[in-house]
């Protein structure tokens, strides 16, 4: 049996991706990542199914779980959780009576990200633009660019945190001139639609390299040839470094995050290390007579690839 299991308090946590899913144990805050399992999600016919053989493999019983809180990468509404790539339907009555938990919570994958912030060890975040001082409490916001891409205010009132959903992935990319106004017309009309999350995504880094060079490359492929000095590369990630920028600095705007702005992701990991020589910063506080009024705005790169864990378990921490 886990050593945890005789312990009260104890939690079950799981990140659902489109692919995966990871489960874990977690008490209070703290996910006890030696716990961490990772199941293709072909290989069951459900949620429950991984649940039931997570707890089959670790020697906890269901009744010893007192919360489970579930991050699934799709719209949630109402408790409910339908995934964007995957025909599983998540709800809290479902949760409620497969694990008898008195606390169950659902959450968007990115939510559970920003429910993390602030459990994050130091050592996971990487700075891009330092952070000037500001209250404990300030609004943060947090930005993820992976399969997709979505961001979500993080607001710590006194009723506690409230981190609220969104799909920003699908709003109209802006068109400031230049080589993002050719860019939102070839999406116009190859998709019949601008949208961030058509540019900013794994794909996206495809779509982009093809508008600008007429060639078909998988994303590692480009970023692998970005990292090499190939010309072509570097022009497409030059110019999605100029979209991100732009983009997250204008949600900066919408939000206001004098807390910081955490940037989370695969894709997100893997062009942090070309943002400064590409001028994110320069494209984040372009905004014309506000761009001075950009420089409050700290800039961090989340690594840690257990934070959808660690944000469910803090997220029940404070039910």
């Amino acid at each position: 049996m886990n050593e945890l299991a005789g312990e009260t308090g104890l939690s079950l946590v799981a990140d659902i991706g489109g692919t995966n899913t990871r489960v874990a144990l977690a008490r209070g805050p703290v996910v006890d990542r030696a716990t961490v399992t990772r199941y293709a999600n072909a290989d069951h016919a459900d949620l429950g199914a991984v649940l039931t053989e997570y707890l089959a493999e670790t020697g906890v019983e269901a009744g010893q779980i007192t919360g489970v809180c579930v991050a699934a990468a799709g719209p949630v509404h109402d408790g409910v959780a339908k995934l964007t790539n995957l025909d599983w339907r998540i709800d809290r009555a479902t949760l409620a009576r497969a694990l008898t938990a008195a606390k169950v919570a659902v959450l968007n994958d990115l939510q559970a990200q920003g429910h993390a912030i602030g459990n994050i060890d130091a050592a996971d975040l990487d700075t891009v633009i330092p952070q000037p001082e500001a209250p404990a409490h300030a609004t943060k916001l947090v930005v993820g660019l992976g399969t997709g891409f979505n961001a979500c205010p993080v607001f710590d009132t006194e009723g506690g945190r409230f981190v609220p959903p969104s799909e920003a992935g699908h709003v109209s990319l802006p068109s400031c001139g230049g080589r993002m106004s050719a860019l939102v017309e070839a999406m116009l009309r190859d998709h019949g639609f601008a949208s961030v999350e058509e540019v900013l995504s794994g794909r996206g880094i495809s779509y982009l390299h093809r508008v600008l060079h007429g060639q078909e490359a998988q994303p590692s492929e480009i970023m692998q040839r970005m990292g090499a000095g190939d010309a072509q590369a570097e022009e497409t990630g030059a110019a999605l470094v100029e979209v991100m920028g732009t983009v997250v600095g204008d949600l900066a705007l919408s939000h206001l995050p004098f807390g910081g702005v955490y940037l989370v992701g695969g894709v997100t990991r893997a062009v942090a290390p070309h943002l400064a020589r590409f001028g994110f910063t320069d494209h984040l506080r372009n905004k014309g007579r506000f761009s001075g009024f950009m420089e409050q705005f700290g800039v961090f790169v989340l690594r840690d690839d257990y934070a959808a864990l660690t944000g469910c378990a803090s997220h029940l921490a404070r039910l």
